[in-house]
Formats: C-alpha cells, sequence, structure tokens
C-alpha cells in the first residue's frame, strides 16, 4: 500500500491558470469543421498558391536531394550554427558590400526559426540592461509580446497604423518615438508589416535612421518576409541604411515564408556592433544565450538554405521562385480590391493594392466578420485581419459577393 506523504497537500500543476483561447487556432478549428464545399480560409498565416497549398519550392528540393546524397554525418553543428548559411544570411541583409560587415563588425548566429531569433536577441538585450525597453508598433506580431516579455523586456508601444485611413500614422509615430530614452530599442517590421501590410516607405527609414541617431536609440529589425514586398534588396532597404548610419542594431531574419522553410524552423539574429572588440562580446554571449535556450540549433533546414544561397543554379532558380510569389501576392491585391469595386460596395478598399505582404486589415466590424463565417462560410481572424494568399481566382468573386452582401445588408 502506497503511504501518502505527509508533505504532500495538492497537485502542483492545479496552480495554474487557464488561458483564453488562441484567436487563430479557434478559426482554423471552425474552418476545418466547416463540411461547405465554397469555405473559403483567410485566416491562415502562410503563403498558399493558386491552388491553396503551401508547396517546397523547387530549389528546396533539388538543395536537399544534394545535401542527403552527401551527408555522412547527424552530429551536432556549432552552437552559432551553419557558418556558410550565416555569411549567407549576411549577404542577404546587408549585400555583399556593406561596411559594417567589411568591418567585422557583424555577428550572426543561426536560430530555431524567426522566433528563436527573436527570444535570443531579447535574451542579449535583457544582458544589457535588465528589463530594458523595447518600443513596439501599434499593431504589431502577436507573439512578439510573449517572446520578448519571456526573457524579462519591458514593452511600451508606439503609434503606427491608422485603422480609418489605413496607412502609417508616421507623424504620430515619430512623435513618439522622439521622447524614447537613450539606450531603449525600437522594433521595426523591416517589410510587409505583420499584421496590417502598410509599410514604411524610404522616406520613413531615413527619418528614423536621424530619430535613432538623435536619441541613442537602438534599432531591432523583425525582417520575416524578406523578398515578398518589393525584391529581396529593396525589402532590405531599412535594414541597410539603420547598420550604415548607426553604431548598433539588431536584426531577426526568418526563411519560412522566402523558401518556405516553416516546419524546419530557420532563421538568425543578426547584431551589428560599434566595433570588431565589441562584436566578439555579442558573438560570444549570443552562443551563450543560444546554449542557455536550446543548446544546439537544428542543422537541416539551415543546410538547405546555405545551398540555395551558394549554388548559383539554385540561387538563379530561387531568385525566380521568390519573384512567383511575389508577383501573386502583388497581383492577388490588385485583383481583390477590382472585384470589390465592380460590386460598388460602400467602403474603398483600394487601400489593400497599395499593400504588401500576406496580410492586410479589410476594416470591417467585428459583427460583419462573424456573418461572414456563419453565412457565407469565408474565414477570417475577428480583427478583420486577412491572408491575400488565400485568395485565388477560383474563390475571388465568391470573396468578393459575399463581403459585398455583408457590407450593403
Amino acid at each position: 500500500m502506497r503511504v501518502a506523504s505527509p508533505y504532500y497537500t495538492r497537485p502542483v500543476f492545479d496552480s495554474l491558470k487557464t488561458l483564453p483561447p488562441d484567436a487563430i487556432l479557434g478559426i482554423m478549428t471552425l474552418f476545418r469543421a466547416d463540411s461547405n464545399p465554397r469555405k473559403v480560409d483567410l485566416s491562415v498565416g502562410v503563403y498558399q498558391d493558386e491552388t491553396g497549398r503551401t508547396p517546397v519550392l523547387e530549389c528546396v528540393k533539388r538543395a536537399e536531394r544534394e545535401i542527403l546524397e552527401v551527408q555522412d554525418t547527424k552530429t551536432y553543428v556549432a552552437i552559432a550554427g551553419n557558418p556558410g548559411f550565416n555569411r549567407g544570411v549576411e549577404e542577404l541583409l546587408y549585400g555583399k558590400a556593406h561596411a559594417a560587415v567589411a568591418a567585422g563588425r557583424v555577428a550572426t548566429v543561426q536560430a530555431p526559426g524567426g522566433s528563436g531569433g527573436l527570444s535570443v536577441a531579447a535574451h542579449l538585450l535583457a544582458r544589457v540592461r535588465p528589463g530594458m525597453k523595447v518600443h513596439m508598433s501599434d499593431p504589431t506580431w502577436p507573439n512578439h509580446s510573449p517572446l520578448l516579455q519571456l526573457a524579462g523586456l519591458t514593452l511600451e508601444q508606439y503609434p503606427y497604423y491608422d485603422y480609418a485611413a489605413h496607412r502609417v500614422k508616421f507623424d504620430a509615430m515619430t512623435a513618439a518615438l522622439e521622447k524614447v530614452a537613450a539606450g531603449d530599442s525600437v522594433l521595426l517590421h523591416g517589410c510587409c508589416h505583420n499584421p496590417c501590410g502598410a509599410d514604411l516607405t524610404r522616406e520613413h527609414w531615413n527619418a528614423l535612421a536621424g530619430i535613432c541617431e538623435r536619441r541613442g536609440i537602438v534599432p531591432f529589425i523583425d525582417i520575416a518576409y524578406q523578398g515578398l514586398a518589393e525584391g529581396l534588396d529593396a525589402d532590405a532597404y531599412g535594414v541597410r541604411l539603420m547598420a550604415e548610419r548607426l553604431p548598433e542594431v539588431v536584426v531577426v531574419t526568418s526563411c519560412s515564408k522566402n523558401l518556405g522553410l516553416y516546419r524546419e524552423r530557420v532563421g538568425a539574429v543578426s547584431v551589428v556592433s560599434k566595433t570588431k572588440a565589441a562584436r566578439d562580446l555579442v558573438l560570444a554571449n549570443l552562443a551563450n544565450v543560444a546554449r542557455s535556450i536550446y543548446s544546439m540549433p537544428p542543422d537541416h533546414g539551415a543546410a538547405i538554405a546555405e545551398r540555395v544561397l551558394h549554388t548559383p543554379e539554385l540561387r538563379s532558380l530561387w531568385d525566380k521562385e521568390l519573384t512567383e510569389m511575389r508577383s501573386r501576392l502583388n497581383g492577388l491585391r490588385t485583383l481583390f480590391v477590382k472585384e470589390l469595386k465592380k460590386r460598388n460596395v460602400s467602403m474603398d478598399f483600394s487601400f489593400i493594392a497599395n499593400e504588401r505582404g500576406l496580410f492586410s486589415f479589410l476594416g470591417i466590424t467585428k459583427e460583419q466578420v462573424v456573418r461572414l463565417r456563419e453565412q457565407f462560410h469565408v474565414y477570417m481572424i475577428e480583427s478583420s485581419r486577412i491572408n491575400v494568399a488565400g485568395i485565388n481566382k477560383a474563390n475571388a468573386d465568391y470573396v468578393a459577393d459575399s463581403i459585398a452582401a455583408v457590407l450593403e445588408g
């Protein structure tokens, strides 16, 4: 017979709190349970092709076959990850001849996805100054907050998106950032802002670089969609400018979207320091943080990305496939606006054609979102954020008809 311990009082896990349901996962569950053949999912957060699949790129398939043919071990890679991948990431982010890279002032560490990169970067900032303030856009990607808070950072918000005018509230944004204290960090979306799709212009980036210089702010750039707005080089304008103008910059990137390596978890954190000596300190601390969180990074996805980035034939194929994805997204935006305009709806949706990436807010009410789901089987998050890639030529008419019916009904 088991004798109860005199010290035992209650199960330790009973103290855990019930968590609110995840908004996106809840919508996905409802969509899967819907048997209507016309159902459309505009909530999912990944790229989809014309058939609704998230495809494996041909350049990835070829690289993977080559790797499997020659790979002879599954032992760990270095804590900092695949060196060739890290060099390739630096070239994507900063270009081939950036002064910061040439001076040896850039430290890059492979991470398990963009989320892993954000976590490593956040813990690095927390080591620099416990409780350091990071100012985030309103709105921002929902996972930014828990990832940064888990590292012990203090989070603030600055105005970013005007929900009524569907544009960046740049005057309000800069007014807020002019009050940010020296040594604080500002989290900026490099391109394809998630969730609103409204990006900073080059003029905006130039002005922000000036503010960061004057006030001693550390830019923290999350660029998870490089290549899906205007192109690989164009989308890196803000990163390259900040690294040119500022002594210290933190950049986190991901290969989930532009290489379609979602489940392989391929990302990186790259830090620009004022001197090479400071860069060496940063690299040692980045590796130590990574060691403390997950020990060693996964190899397979980064090995694929390295091969694509450094093999001319595969790189050329990737450029072609990435251009096709980007053109499809931007073309869908134009098509969607055109279809809505043809229906003479009361709202002006022309802003959607000017935004970039996967996401945009429709700007309709929660009640209208619910009606779209329950009556027309068109699913989106209740904030009215849609994934443009969920639209295709087969469902564009139906989606536009459904939205028109809800707006005018």
